[in-house]
């Protein structure tokens, strides 16, 4: 699980502005439920927003997106090596 300092996003923020920061997190969106990557409303929603349209919790979503944007950097720089 993803700990405080790891942690990236937050429910208050952007979908489209997680999609530019974390490109890696349209799959981790995908995984969760939320087929919204490519909705022109999910660019300007939040996590929080964008969760409850589609019934899922907001906690949830941002503890996995977390965990995987993380997995998925430590992946990145370990092939980097």
């Amino acid at each position: 699980m993803a700990d405080a300092a790891s942690v990236k996003i937050t429910k208050d923020m952007l979908v489209g502005d997680i999609l530019r920061a974390y490109p890696q997190s349209m799959y981790a969106l995908m995984e969760c439920g939320m087929g919204c990557i490519g909705c022109p409303a999910s660019q300007a929603e939040s996590v929080a927003d964008a969760a409850m349209v589609h019934g899922l919790d907001g906690d949830d979503i941002v503890r996995y997106l977390n965990e995987y944007i993380e997995a998925s950097e430590k992946e990145a720089a370990s092939t980097e090596e």
